[in-house]
């Protein structure tokens, strides 16, 4: 509660029945545990309301869903994502050379058609090495990650940190951004930068044509067998960049990298060729591959887990700055879930152990001691044949 003390309350003081503190507090814990709407969220405080009141004030009882409705409604998003920084500051913050992704996702079911308002989209800052969302904005209406990247990138601390970025977000602006902060950057190239796209193309088609003996470059390969599928992934990266007009007008542009990925699933092979931009020098192909690999965990460990754990897309919270101010409540969830390292269970599976056991529940949030795992037991051995 020292990070949210300076979060303004946004409700009237005569109208007001519930203190600030205690809501957010009721509402953290409630997403921890397994809560996905205002409705369950009043339920699980009910539920949990004498427990609840071993340490909050709760004069006037549990607040009903409608008020925390109105509360998560009007709380403004910019002070509550930055009180969450605070707080993700002070258990995990990027730290020299962790890859901070950025990628955005889109909640699908947020959107009001009646009052003409689309579904909004969160860009979020994920720190591969801690496995944390480090900060989230929503995207301006009738805009895109362009601008709302540079408004997240003002909250963050990436020193020495390299940032990726896909396609998108490949913007020489961005690029300064990145590198006047003291990081470095890892950009996705597409055609949407189509002249140097065009000749990143060509140098790479030239280079291979003649093995690469023309070309000062490094190179490393990886090879990953999983579950019938067989995937070998190969870089190039070089900082000879003579005769590259359009490189000169990017900042502190060090090197281009290529990335081909081959995959083998039963008798189908499929080849992939991605090209990129980098601040990094180009004489260390195993970094560069390795940013560029890491950039997928904000898909896979963030993404792709709201949805599964937290059924994400599926919300229908909609209501002025309850969707954007909901989205921030399941990341904080989601980065005290997985900085847990006693429970060997699955996500959803912590979120209900978080609501069946309140001594996991004190361990998420920081209490020493609360939680000891129970220690396995040995079944009865089988009798041996024969």
């Amino acid at each position: 509660m020292t990070h949210f003390a300076t979060l303004e309350d946004p409700r009237m003081a005569r109208t007001r029945r519930h203190s600030l503190g205690d809501m957010l507090t009721i509402a953290i814990c409630g997403f921890v545990c397994g809560v996905d709407n205002w409705v369950e969220l009043q339920a699980f405080a009910k539920a949990k309301e004498s427990w609840f009141r071993s340490f909050l004030e709760l004069p006037n009882g549990i607040p009903s869903h409608d008020t925390f409705g109105r509360l998560f409604s009007s709380l403004d998003p910019e002070g509550f994502s930055r009180c969450f920084m605070s707080w993700m500051r002070a258990i995990a913050d990027a730290t020299e050379g962790d890859v901070v992704a950025i990628d955005g996702k889109t909640l699908r079911r947020s959107f009001d058609r009646a009052a003409g308002k689309a579904a909004i989209h969160m860009v979020s800052a994920w720190s591969t090495r801690n496995g944390m969302v480090l900060g989230q904005v929503k995207t301006e209406a009738k805009s895109n990650e362009i601008t709302a990247i540079p408004r997240l990138l003002e909250l963050l601390h990436v020193q020495g940190c390299i940032v990726t970025i896909d396609a998108m977000g490949c913007q020489r602006e961005i690029a300064q951004d990145i590198v006047d902060r003291g990081a470095d950057y890892v950009f996705s190239l597409k055609g949407n930068q189509s002249g140097l796209h065009e000749e990143v193309t060509r140098l790479f088609t030239e280079a291979r044509e003649e093995s690469f003996e023309t070309l000062k470059h490094d190179y490393c390969e990886s090879l990953e067998k999983d579950h019938g599928r067989i995937e070998r992934r190969e870089c190039w990266v070089t900082g000879q960049l003579d005769g590259m007009k359009r490189t000169e007008r990017w900042p502190s542009l060090g090197s281009i990298g290529m990335v081909k990925a081959t995959r083998i699933i039963g008798e189908v092979q499929s080849v992939e060729i991605r090209y990129f931009i980098s601040s990094l020098p180009g004489d260390d192909a195993m970094k560069f591959a390795s940013a560029v690999r890491r950039h997928w965990e904000v898909e896979n460990n963030l993404h792709w887990v709201l949805d599964v754990a937290f059924d994400e897309d599926s919300c229908r919270v909609r209501k002025d700055n309850a969707p954007e101010n909901m989205a921030m409540l399941r990341h904080t969830a989601l980065n005290l879930l997985k900085a847990d390292t006693l429970a060997r269970v699955g996500l959803k599976t912590r979120r209900k152990l978080a609501g069946w056991d309140e001594s996991y529940l004190l361990h998420l949030l920081g209490l020493p001691g609360a939680y000891s795992p129970p220690v396995p037991t040995k079944g009865p051995r089988a009798p041996k044949k024969g």
